[in-house]
């Protein structure tokens, strides 16, 4: 059976801060996905995946994202 992992997702401020954006479970489809995509739209943003880090003590997959610059 898939449960799926919890996912939290932090936006790289440009101070050097990071803040949440959410945390939620994705299906294992969603995960596997991330091999073959730069780029996630959250909440009608578009954000660059940077890195991730899987953070065994908590059983959760941590992305850093950055903010896509978009033309006025």
């Amino acid at each position: 059976m898939d449960n799926g992992l919890n996912v939290i997702l932090y936006e790289k401020l440009p101070d050097g801060e990071l803040q949440v954006i959410e945390e939620r479970s994705w299906s294992m489809n969603m995960v596997s996905s991330l091999e073959h995509v730069n780029y996630l739209v959250v909440g009608g943003r578009e954000y660059e995946t940077v890195e991730g880090r899987l953070n065994v003590d908590e059983g959760k997959l941590e992305l850093l994202l950055v903010p896509m610059r978009t033309e006025a």
